[in-house]
């Protein structure tokens, strides 16, 4: 073997093996932390308004001090005076913001966009930057690509935060076996579900990652071979596996089904929950931070001892109890390295005030149905999502789909199993088209074999046109 050869060797093994000894590290501290932060589970409504302001002060202290961009924008604030209800007084921020004034905008002078977009660049499995640092892009599925970075501790509450309410049940229903969990999502761990499940799984909660952008059957033959009791993964790839198992396919009893970072519809929720005989947990949360726990009643509780989530109209103006957002402004209280501060997500969210099961204090939001982005635009005539939704939910052989909006209509790609009349699902579409406005849509429907889902395998089920389109 020739030297050069050797020495490749040797640092392969060298970088494995200080990667691995970080890893046990944030494993330890994680399993060291996990029983206090289930506590944070049954503390009041004041308990948790105290921590999150308590986070609040010491995020808007270190965004002054630390990071230019902020520092000019907050000047005149007080970070020790801050409450809850003075979080509307401070700016908001968009991604476009994000990605103008990156290197400005984090904590930490070793930073750069840079830097992590090469360390991204380079990545093929879970790693650290600057041994200290975690980074992660959003898919683009459903706008621009963003880059974000977590510190050590960012981290850390990152990976308890997204266990924590699993953990707690299992301790609620004195289960001592450990889970089998599978997670069918993103194989690269420049995706946050990937990542975090990387860094985290140990003996106690091993996580067996199933990457979302295998074939099918392969997908199915690992998780029939792994038996997990406890399934994640994409909304739309559940009810994809759940058609499955109801054609006896996929052969799995889990005990806990866990739906995150694609919208849960209603007739996938019926479907999973009819197929496994377990109510969906539907998390919510994003490359941003982890927002909302799933509710075995549906929805989620926010968790809003670590963040602040404000549903809002166009105008930024909050909209009250039981109105459908048009985006939300989100506030990262744990990530002190890129401070994430009234930050824009133009996720639809609702407020519910209904009770629920649930024994946590946070309040409860409706499953995330879409984002603004999805509303399709005809001259002066808007149509939302659901319009697509309702007609495509009525055939039970439609496991997934893919709306692209054309000039006249929309071009629609189906994934099935069983058999489908196009004609008629093109004119129930047509029919809910002119209902909205539109003269004359042109709608087509074509089965395919499988809908591709780039490269975390996330599915963007509503394309439209780049500009507006005109209906004739």
């Amino acid at each position: 073997m020739s030297v050069g050869a050797q020495w490749l060797i040797d640092s392969v093994v060298m970088v494995s093996t200080s990667y691995e000894n970080l890893r046990q590290q944030h494993v330890r501290e994680f399993v060291a932390r996990l029983p206090e932060e289930l506590k944070h589970l049954d503390w009041t409504a004041e308990e948790v308004r105290a921590e999150r302001e308590r986070r609040l002060r010491i995020l808007i202290k270190t965004a002054k001090e630390r990071s230019p961009w902020h520092r000019e924008r907050l000047t005149g604030i007080d970070p020790e005076r801050l409450r809850d209800e003075d979080l509307a007084s401070l700016p908001t921020m968009t991604k476009a913001d994000l990605m103008a004034n990156w290197d400005a905008i984090v904590t930490d002078r070793r930073l750069t966009l840079e830097k992590v977009e090469e360390h991204l660049a380079g990545l093929t499995t879970d790693s650290y930057l600057l041994d200290h640092f975690h980074a992660v892009a959003s898919s683009g599925s459903t706008g621009p690509r963003g880059v974000f970075v977590y510190d050590w501790e960012g981290w850390l509450v990152t990976g308890l935060v997204s266990l924590r309410t699993g953990a707690k049940l299992a301790a609620m229903n004195a289960d001592t076996t450990p889970p089998v969990i599978a997670g069918v999502a993103a194989e690269r761990a420049t995706h946050i579900t990937s990542a975090v499940a990387l860094t985290f799984s140990n003996p106690a909660r091993q996580i067996h990652l199933v990457p979302a952008t295998l074939p099918i059957d392969e997908i199915i033959s690992r998780l029939n071979e792994l038996q997990p009791t406890s399934l994640g993964g994409y909304a739309s790839m559940l009810q994809i596996l759940a058609e499955y198992a109801r054609a006896g396919r996929l052969r799995i009893s889990p005990r806990r089904v866990v739906s995150s970072a694609e919208p849960m519809l209603p007739e996938g929720r019926r479907i999973v929950e009819d197929v496994w005989g377990v109510r969906v947990s539907n998390g919510y949360g994003a490359s941003e931070g982890f927002i909302a726990s799933g509710c075995p009643s549906g929805g989620g509780h926010v968790v809003e001892d670590l963040i602040y989530l404000e549903p809002v109209d166009v105008q930024g103006t909050p909209v009250p109890v039981g109105i459908t957002s048009d985006k939300v402004f989100i506030t990262n209280l744990y990530n002190l390295a890129l401070p994430l501060i009234r930050y824009e997500i133009t996720d639809q969210v609702v407020w519910l005030d209904q009770p629920c099961d649930c024994p946590w204090p946070h309040r409860r939001i409706g499953d995330v149905q879409g984002r603004l982005d999805d509303v399709f635009t005809y001259g002066d005539v808007r149509v939302h999502p659901h319009v697509f939704r309702s007609a495509l939910s009525r055939y039970k052989t439609v496991t997934a789909y893919q709306v692209r909006q054309t000039a006249q209509g929309a071009a629609i790609s189906v994934q099935l199993i069983g058999d489908l009349r196009r004609e008629d699902l093109e004119r129930d579409i047509e029919d809910a088209l002119k209902k909205v406005g539109l003269a004359d849509p042109i709608v087509s429907v074509a089965p395919v074999e499988a809908i591709e889902r780039g490269a975390t395998g996330k599915l963007k089920r509503f394309v439209p046109l780049r500009g507006r389109a005109t209906v004739g």
